[in-house]
């Protein structure tokens, strides 16, 4: 039996199995275009070895999309075929994707920190437990993983470098900003490919308010996110929203056309990207064109998925605001009705809380209903982080409630989320932010005009 490159013994005999698997993992952690293919290749070799049917279908899962769940089935089935003769870590993973088919996402990630609390330096199974976290929202788990297994990662493990890039993310998300950026700085010089790293640290200006340092920190390392999968397009989408951040609305609608959107593609992740963007450029008052229409097509093929609020929410986006009230109504009917049957599965009950109030408040906020839309995506907020994703990408439906709010006319009850979001960032305000507080010093300013006596 063939040891992997972090030291982890494996099924496979032959040697250039082994050398394929190192590059299915090196190419995981380092979000790579390649890793798929590679794992291609292995499985045409090796199909009945379990630990690469089990990845094949926890990456599909991660796609987050009703239509792979049937391949990553087969992929379940096939690994099961082998389960008797898999070492037992690898049967963990098997483990993990059956609870994950299941709709038990949570217990998924038990079985990986099972692998984990037996073999600490198994790289795989560290970033795999943090993704499925990140969909889940649970930033505390994810530091919590991390910080569990850094003792077991020597100055050259060939994972510290990714390892690191997972535990700056993990900081930031949990609001430990400047060991984030220290950390983030750290895993890009070990691991020059590791674009997780390097975001982490555009993650952490974002949320301190400093766009320009964070075009600083992106400019001219564009070959650590230029060889990912389509997390190349998330990494762009990061330094268009630092140039929101400044005014400089020609350059965003620049990275969207040519880098955002290069592809046209209906994955969640890449429409969550375009989405929050064009809602950003339009609560800035800037003209998109039509730039929504491609999105809004797109999205209205996707009303009965239900794989994750994460990504149906940012269809809703697309839908409601474009005016598409058939395809609207019918997303929020099945939200809602998911809702209602969620049972022990973990995506239904994410539909229930916050699914149902945040997609109420979308659909008011299409209509124009402010008011609505402010009780609405307000009551959402404090379990929005169960919806998955990171604290700039959910940013979007707080800066929706915020202006609903504002249009509402509810001054006190925005300038409460802005104290509160500004907590979150540390003390920090980016230039959104500023404005809204400007907007309203301004309206209370005219209210009390208004209201002194004619003399």
């Amino acid at each position: 039996m063939a040891d992997d490159i972090f030291g982890q013994e494996t099924s496979l005999k032959a040697q250039s199995s082994a050398d394929l698997w190192n590059k299915v993992q090196l190419g995981v952690l380092s979000h790579s275009a390649q890793a798929p293919v590679h794992l291609g290749t292995l499985l045409e070799a090796e199909p009945h070895f379990a630990l690469g049917q089990a990845a094949k279908g926890l990456f599909l899962m991660l796609l987050g999309r009703r239509e792979m769940q049937a391949p990553a089935r087969d992929a379940l089935a096939t690994a099961q075929t082998a389960y008797d003769t898999a070492l037992p870590r690898e049967r963990l993973y098997v483990d993990a994707l059956r609870l994950w088919l299941e709709g038990r996402p949570s217990r998924a990630v038990q079985k990986l920190e099972a692998v984990l609390r037996d073999d600490p330096a198994d790289s795989l199974a560290m970033k795999m437990s943090q993704a499925i976290r990140f969909v889940l929202g649970d930033s505390a788990g994810m530091r919590r993983s991390i910080e569990r297994v850094m003792p077991a990662y020597e100055p050259n493990h060939a994972g510290r470098g990714y390892l690191l890039g997972c535990h700056a993310f993990a900081l930031e998300e949990t609001g430990d900003f400047a060991k984030a950026e220290t950390t983030g700085r750290q895993a890009l010089w070990m691991a020059p490919d590791d674009a997780w790293g390097l975001h982490a640290v555009a993650h952490v200006h974002d949320m301190t308010g400093n766009a320009k340092a964070g075009l600083e920190w992106l400019e001219g390392r564009e070959e650590a996110w230029s060889h990912c999968n389509n997390f190349r397009y998330h990494v762009w989408w990061h330094k268009a929203l630092m140039h929101l951040d400044l005014g400089q609305s020609d350059e965003v609608l620049d990275l969207y056309d040519h880098e955002i959107r290069k592809d046209k593609t209906d994955d969640y992740r890449d429409i969550s990207n375009a989405t929050s963007l064009l809602m950003r450029l339009e609560l800035e008052g800037v003209p998109v064109g039509h730039r929504w229409e491609e999105l809004s097509d797109l999205c209205a093929n996707r009303t009965e998925d239900g794989s994750l609020i994460f990504a149906d929410l940012h269809y809703l986006l697309a839908l409601a605001g474009r005016g598409r009230k058939d395809e609207t109504l019918h997303m929020v009917r099945r939200i809602h009705d998911d809702s209602s049957r969620a049972g022990q599965n973990e995506a239904r009950q994410r539909m229930a809380d916050p699914g149902r109030a945040a997609a109420s408040g979308l659909e008011a906020f299409g209509e124009r209903d402010y008011a609505r839309a402010f009780d609405h995506l307000s009551q959402a907020r404090a379990s929005m982080q169960r919806a998955g994703g990171s604290h700039a990408q959910r940013d979007v439906f707080e800066r929706m409630t915020i202006d609903a709010g504002l249009r509402a006319g509810r001054l006190c009850d925005v300038t409460a989320i802005l104290d509160a979001r500004r907590a979150q960032r540390g003390g920090a305000e980016d230039n959104y932010a500023l404005a809204r507080r400007a907007m309203i010093h301004a309206a209370q300013t005219l209210s009390a005009s208004q209201s002194l006596p004619a003399e």
